[in-house]
């Protein structure tokens, strides 16, 4: 489960999708969750499903590959659903001896759970046809217009992209130290829950100090080679809008269009 997880990695590309600017891919992304919270409908998401599977078949991502990511927040998927489905009031639908699920613990379930699915999908899209390197002067871009009220922008997309790449390296870590743990008798999936947060201390107190480790020799490489950011720093390639852009903003405008007209004019809240 622990390679599973697929935000923060890099999958390598010649694709439409893969040509796009950093910033297109940033913005589309937002626009796309927040497309997710407008008024949500059964027509709505079905419509956002289907332009995920597009975009998912232009960037020539295995489908089973982006949906292994969905393996390690199965768990909080699942109780998502759970606890909406059996603690919202309404109409009583299914009456299982004190447990009820009502029609719109359904339906809100049904909802959460499509909602969380499509913000992994989608999120793990952006990274996998984003290198770290782009996607960082990408956002670093974006806040531009911030730096005149004083907010460090470089500093902040260096910081928010460094932790999004450290998440593959910490989780094959996190593998590496679970295995080493079990392999001289550490059991980490059987007993109640105390029992197992407790077996969790082996494993956190190595990772934790490998994370140190890690960051440590990330600022010490970076100051040898002089490192610099902020005011003067150049790039060896500068970004660029391009037609390529300009087609998925027409694209993505459309889609939101789509969204906005479903929500208005669509009907109902979900499905039932």
């Amino acid at each position: 489960m622990i390679r599973d997880i697929t935000i923060g990695q890099f999958y390598p590309g010649n694709s439409f999708v893969h040509k796009l600017d950093p910033r297109t891919k940033i913005n589309i992304t937002f626009v796309f969750i927040i497309s997710l919270f407008i008024k949500p409908s059964f027509v709505s998401y079905i419509f956002a499903v289907t332009v995920i599977l597009m975009v998912i078949k232009i960037t020539e991502i295995p489908i089973k590959f982006m949906l292994k990511g969905l393996k390690a927040i199965f768990i909080i998927i699942l109780m998502t659903v759970i606890f909406n489905l059996f603690l919202t009031p309404g109409e009583v639908v299914i009456r299982i001896w004190k447990l009820t699920i009502t029609r719109e613990g359904l339906q809100i379930a049904l909802l959460m759970g499509s909602r969380l699915i499509m913000l992994i999908i989608g999120s793990s899209i952006l990274t996998l046809t984003t290198t770290p390197i782009t996607l960082t002067d990408g956002i670093e871009r974006l806040l531009q217009p911030l730096k005149r009220i004083g907010v460090p922008a470089h500093e902040i997309a260096m910081m928010m992209t460094i932790a999004l790449r450290f998440i593959p390296i910490l989780l094959e870590e996190t593998d590496k130290i679970m295995k080493a743990q079990m392999a001289r008798g550490a059991d980490f999936e059987t007993g109640g829950l105390l029992k197992r947060a407790k077996n969790m201390v082996p494993l956190l107190v190595p990772l934790f100090i490998s994370s140190f480790r890690r960051a440590d020799d990330l600022a010490i490489a970076m100051e040898a080679r002089c490192y610099r950011g902020g005011e003067g720093r150049t790039r060896m390639v500068a970004l660029k809008y391009s037609r390529l852009d300009i087609i998925a903003y027409i694209f993505a405008g459309t889609y939101l269009v789509g969204i906005i007209a479903i929500a208005l004019w669509g009907g109902r809240y979900i499905l039932l």
